[in-house]
């Protein structure tokens, strides 16, 4: 109960400790949770875009061919030209025409020709705060803000100046929108900023522009709802405080259709590849230097990510991250689920919890991501169950490694080490506080051993004892009997305690039969020593008794058996003297051996009935049989004696 208690005490305290980070936004969390992120992308792999959006490329090739860029503004008024010839429906440039040039008049009949071209401006938020005033501006302004004191707690993203096309261009535009990136503290882009506050007023993107005019909506369409989201028509973009939008990448560069410049402006781009289509013109060569770090690359051109994000609205696919109590829930829930389940698994079935349950949770962050659109913080509620694995499966390995020393102190001396390994293995096999337990008790004591010492020295009963102890107790753990102590020249053994043994009785007596070999096989070893000669008789009997730790706390503890079955063996022991043989059993250790006697399995025994005795302090007499091996070859018997005989009252020793 009180390790059960810990383990969830430290799982509490674990998952407590970890919802706190989540609330406070702990930098390496978060850091490692955008690593979770990138790599959610990243697994999943490429997906498909939508058909109706392709990117004219400012390659290499464009490059090689056409010459050092930039280039002079008639070569994209060409671009624009073929474009509107094969029935592009919209253009979306990323290219910034804030000076003018002589080729600026050129461009401009191009772009009114077309009517589709949207051209992009650039907002700073560096430096002094500086006003444009351009009615052409405000015209592509958020015409409806909503739920604006939302901003009084979050601040919107505010520019301090900015960049426009030559007004020219911007006038013969079909729309403007700012192209502005910004990435994460990591250098990652993984935001679309939808809405730039700049002198009182709030501007999209040219990505949310042009999405808005493939579909046929108007300005008026446009809705800035504050620290929450955008709604495009009957569309809603989720967004966060910052009305930032996550950018679904498509995947790495190049899983949008490229067209090249050149090979447009030679036409050799067939024109149904363009028809009807957005078309985003865009620098993709390396040295023009308009690469970015994304989740799903490392160098992903810019106008890479225009797409995804215009192809993500069309496809009415977005992504949200959850709110922190949302996160905050899932920490706790699995937290305390993989607390409980740790309690009620051991080590082996707690590792394949604990990975099973973070695998669980990635594999649902996993879905929930590219299935639902929903970003599920998975830093840390997998931090947590890692934290709260390797913390319990310590505190066991603790706790555990001092039982486990505590069992092998108290027991070591009592029993083999294969069954004190057991125990360790498996604690529920052994009880270390007092219990009611059967067990089969035995009692062997050397004949004559007080005149025995009387007519030697020291030195030889010692010796003489600790080789016929030693050789005794070999052989008690040899059957798996627990040594509970010597008395002198007398051994106490029993079976069935601490670990429980069903054939304690059995074992008992087999036992006996050895240790009775053994001292014959020592008695002749001594004779031609020419040492003394020691003989001894067993008692077994078989009984429930009170069994466990007992003595004084903290001073002196035994684990040993008591009771009147206990006193039962003692005295069945002393009756070999009377009876002059080796072994004495009860009547209770017979009726658990008669079994195996019958079936085969105690083999050249022959049970016989002696007499019945009186224990002291009870009144029912209980019968003594003697046990004795037979030559090989004949078969167990077991005699009962037709007599009633004589009832012995024994008396105290």
């Amino acid at each position: 109960m009180k390790k059960t208690k810990a383990i969830l005490l430290i799982g509490i305290l674990i998952t407590s400790f970890f919802s706190f980070c989540a609330i406070k936004k702990i930098l390496p969390l978060e850091r490692f949770e955008l690593l979770l992120y990138d790599l959610r992308f990243k697994i999943h792999g490429k997906t498909t875009p939508h058909p109706d959006v392709v990117i004219v490329a400012i390659d290499d090739k464009s490059i090689e061919k056409i010459g050092r860029w930039p280039w002079d503004r008639s070569k994209m008024a060409s671009l624009f030209d073929t474009l509107h010839r094969m029935g592009a429906k919209l253009v979306f440039v990323d290219i910034i025409y804030s000076e003018s040039s002589k080729d600026d008049p050129i461009l401009r009949e191009s772009i009114k020709k077309a009517g589709n071209i949207l051209l992009p401006i650039v907002f700073d938020f560096h430096g002094e705060k500086r006003e444009v005033r351009d009615e052409i501006l405000h015209r592509y302004a958020y015409p409806n803000v909503e739920e604006v004191e939302n901003f009084d707690l979050f601040q919107p993203i505010s520019a301090n100046y900015l960049l426009l096309p030559v007004k020219t261009l911007s006038t013969a535009a079909a729309c403007l929108g700012h192209i502005n990136m910004m990435p994460d503290k990591d250098g990652v882009l993984r935001w679309e900023m939808m809405a730039i506050e700049y002198d009182g007023k709030f501007y999209p993107s040219l990505t949310l522009q042009a999405a808005r005019i493939y579909l046929g909506l108007p300005m008026e369409s446009l809705t800035l709802i504050a620290s929450s989201g955008i709604r495009l028509g009957d569309n809603l973009i989720p967004t966060d405080f910052w009305n930032r939008a996550l950018i679904p990448y498509y995947g790495p560069g190049n899983t949008f259709p490229h067209l090249s410049f050149v090979d447009l402006i030679e036409n050799k781009i067939d024109p149904a590849s363009v028809k009807g289509k957005i078309v985003l013109v865009g620098a993709t060569a390396v040295g023009i230097y308009d690469l970015r770090v994304t989740p799903t690359s490392a160098a992903m051109p810019g106008i890479e990510k225009h797409a995804s994000v215009i192809s993500s609205i069309l496809h009415k696919h977005f992504l949200q991250k959850t709110k922190t109590i949302t996160n905050i829930l899932v920490i706790v829930a699995s937290g305390l689920l993989l607390s409980f389940l740790m309690i009620r698994t051991r080590a082996i079935m707690g590792t394949l919890l604990s990975f099973a349950m973070l695998s669980f949770v990635y594999l649902i962050g996993y879905y929930l991501f590219f299935e639902k659109g929903l970003w599920v913080d998975l830093s840390y509620t997998s931090i947590n169950i890692l934290f709260i694995f390797f913390a319990t499966t310590t505190y066991r390995y603790a706790t555990e490694e001092r039982y486990a020393r505590r069992i092998r102190a108290m027991f070591s001396n009592y029993v083999t080490e294969k069954l004190v390994s057991e125990m360790i293995k498996n604690p529920g096999m052994a009880k270390l506080g007092g219990e009611r337990r059967e067990v089969t008790v035995l009692f062997s004591d050397v004949v004559g051993f007080t005149s025995f010492s009387e007519r030697h020295s020291p030195e030889e009963v010692v010796a003489i004892l600790n080789e016929y102890l030693g050789a005794m107790t070999n052989i008690i753990f040899k059957w798996e009997g627990t040594l509970d102590k010597f008395v002198g020249d007398a051994i106490v053994a029993f079976w069935g305690a601490p670990m429980r043994q069903e054939n304690h009785a059995e074992l008992a007596v087999r036992c006996s039969i050895e240790m009775v070999k053994r001292l014959e096989r020592l008695q002749r070893k001594w004779k031609v020593e020419g040492k003394p000669i020691l003989d001894s008789g067993i008692g077994l009997n078989t009984g429930e008794v009170l069994v466990g730790n007992i003595g004084a706390e903290g001073k002196k503890m035994d684990y040993t058996v008591i009771g009147d079955h206990v006193n039962l063996g003692s005295r069945i022991e002393g009756l070999t003297r009377k009876y002059k043989t080796h072994i004495l059993i009860s009547e209770f250790t017979l009726e658990k051996i008669k079994e195996a006697i019958e079936r085969g399995t105690l083999y050249r025994l022959q049970v016989k009935e002696l007499e019945k005795v009186v224990v002291k302090g009870k009144e029912k007499p209980v019968k003594v049989y003697e046990i004795s091996s037979l030559a090989k070859g004949e078969s167990s018997t077991i005699i009962e004696s037709e007599e009633e005989g004589e009832v012995v009252h024994m008396v105290e020793k």
